[in-house]
């Protein structure tokens, strides 16, 4: 427990931080239930690049779709694919503050990586769909000796639990609590 002071009185604050309905153990849960399904693949390598090529080119493909003028006015860099990447950035931090904290940079880089695309002479689409292409292929290729489509789709369904995954793994190689 940490001791802070609130309006001059004294509290106790538990860690790891509580929220009310969810488990803290999410992030252990999420992370156990998706490396259970990667402990056999068949080139990691390929599988460790091809889990962003798929998150870059999804949110490539958000980052274009048409958005209400609301969002403009908002700022003119929200749209679709800001707006899921915060919201992922947000269940990063619900699930697990160090991982939410370790993920930042990877974020950001997502959204740079699309700004710098809408301003080069690549068509932003193009780029996205190849790359959502390519890395779906890499997830097969990952999870080739289970001769099955259905692993490529589970991680399509855990898109963003993916890179998670892969810093849990550097965090345990490293020592970093999580």
């Amino acid at each position: 427990m940490a001791e802070q002071t609130l309006n001059g009185s004294i509290c106790y604050v538990e860690w790891p931080l509580t929220i009310p309905g969810i488990a803290m153990t999410e992030a252990d849960s999420w992370l156990k239930r998706y490396e259970e399904t990667h402990s056999d693949l068949s080139y990691p390598a390929v599988y460790w690049a091809a889990v962003p090529m798929v998150v870059l080119g999804t949110v490539g493909i958000l980052w274009m779709l048409p958005i209400p003028d609301e969002f403009f006015t908002i700022s003119p860099l929200l749209n679709w694919g800001t707006a899921f990447l915060m919201a992922t950035a947000v269940y990063y931090f619900i699930i697990s503050v160090s991982l939410a904290i370790g993920m930042l940079p990877f974020i950001v880089g997502l959204a740079g990586v699309q700004m710098w695309l809408d301003q080069s002479q690549f068509s932003p689409f193009r780029v996205s769909i190849g790359l959502l292409v390519a890395g779906i292929i890499g997830l097969w290729l990952g999870h080739r000796n289970k001769n099955s489509l259905l692993p490529v789709l589970q991680d399509l369904q855990l898109m963003m639990i993916g890179p998670a995954w892969i810093l849990s793994v550097i965090y345990r190689r490293i020592g970093i609590p999580f």
